[in-house]
């Protein structure tokens, strides 16, 4: 369904949820480039249990996903479970405040999880549902865009906090970005109540045709999708990267920043390229960028293989994090794109958990330097793969 409201180009409420994942990356991302240091200085946790810790976070919400995608298509309700799983996350952000080990870190987290899986599929399927036919690209090209300016703006506000509180404990300050980022949130959450325009009750009721679960080309592209989620490290690891080379909390969030600049300036463009040469063939870009990107960090030993480094994980992510939505919301039928993208969400986080439980493994037993080289082998894996995914 699409809307005659348009703003830049695009409907109303594809312009008003990218508010709101500005908002909400803002909060996230305020506190995702000093949680590794939480993790290993603050609550002292070894190296192997961080790396699983995170993989498990990133992995958890995705259990969620199909589930909700389902029941937003059957009780045709988007907005409700939207606005509750950004509720959710907000608050269980603001409450890492108040954690003092990794049990009590990790309970909230999971809630935070919890919430991105309960809103994910259905706002998604919103996305689809409110672009015009054969412009999903652009729709969730903007989107993806939004959500990464709110995570460079993240870091940088993280940054502000931190050096008007260098006189503070470190653990003070990180609890005071904690309590801070969920107001932000809290703004996003009052936008989807009051502003966004709900279209779960405009999908049919009646379920016609045959499901695109069912399809071949599907269900193969879903495994690719597997086997790349095996390659997909958390960005935690990009992190500890830049903390081996020596560089400070303060000056790795510039680098964490420049990495999501690149993101964001290179997502609507590639959304809007999609549409035009075909999501496969993007998507399989994608693949051999982040074989690339796991290359570089893998041999980076100076600042400007570094920075290469950072700069092409915002350019894999870009594509990755972005056009297999649009691909599956195209495959989907009406009245079933929620339980649909919910299906490619949740298969890319159960590998998620494994990728990240093996690269904490590898950095654990052996050095960061296999963890990285694992991931350009499973991302060179899924991108000969692809070619036998039809055209979409």
């Amino acid at each position: 369904m699409t809307e005659k409201k348009k703003i830049i180009g695009i409907s109303w409420n594809v312009f008003l949820l990218g508010i709101v994942s500005f908002l909400n990356d803002m909060s996230s991302e305020m506190i995702a480039p000093i949680v590794p240091s939480y993790l290993t200085d603050i609550l002292r946790i070894n190296k192997a249990l961080s790396g699983s810790l995170m993989g498990l976070i990133e992995s958890l919400s995705s259990l969620f996903k199909v589930a909700f995608g389902y029941i937003s298509d059957r009780f045709r309700e988007r907005k409700l479970f939207v606005a509750f799983g950004y509720l959710f996350s907000t608050v269980a952000k603001g409450a890492l405040a108040f954690t003092h080990a990794w049990w009590d870190f990790l309970s909230l987290r999971v809630l935070d999880r919890v919430g991105k899986g309960i809103r994910t599929a259905p706002r998604d399927a919103l996305i689809a549902e409110s672009s015009e036919k054969g412009k999903s690209g652009k729709s969730f090209g903007f989107h993806r865009m939004m959500d990464t300016m709110g995570a460079v703006a993240g870091p940088l506000v993280a940054i502000g906090i931190l050096a008007l509180l260098r006189n503070y404990a470190k653990v003070e300050a990180y609890r005071y970005v904690f309590l801070l980022s969920a107001v932000p949130g809290i703004i996003g959450v009052l936008i989807v109540l009051f502003l966004v325009k709900d279209t779960g009750k405009e999908v049919k009721k009646k379920i016609t045709g045959i499901s695109a679960l069912k399809s071949k080309n599907l269900r193969l592209f879903l495994i690719v999708v597997a086997i790349g989620a095996l390659g997909r490290y958390s960005y935690a690891f990009i992190m500890w990267k830049a903390e081996e080379l020596g560089y400070s909390v303060v000056q790795s969030l510039a680098f964490y920043a420049l990495f999501n600049v690149i993101y964001a300036l290179s997502a609507y463009p590639i959304g809007v390229r999609s549409d035009k040469v075909g999501k496969k063939r993007v998507i399989t870009l994608g693949f051999g960028v982040a074989t690339l990107a796991a290359l570089t960090f893998a041999l980076a030993n100076t600042l400007p293989t570094l920075i290469l480094g950072f700069v092409l994980y915002g350019i894999y992510l870009a594509i990755e994090d972005t056009i297999p939505r649009a691909y599956m919301a195209d495959l989907a039928k009406e009245f079933e794109k929620g339980m649909v993208i919910g299906a490619y969400h949740t298969v890319f986080g159960l590998f998620v958990f494994p990728a990240s439980v093996i690269a904490g493994f590898l950095w654990q037993n052996y050095s960061l330097e296999y963890a990285f080289l694992y991931a350009a082998f499973m991302s060179a894996v899924a991108m000969v793969l692809m070619s036998f995914v039809g055209e979409d």
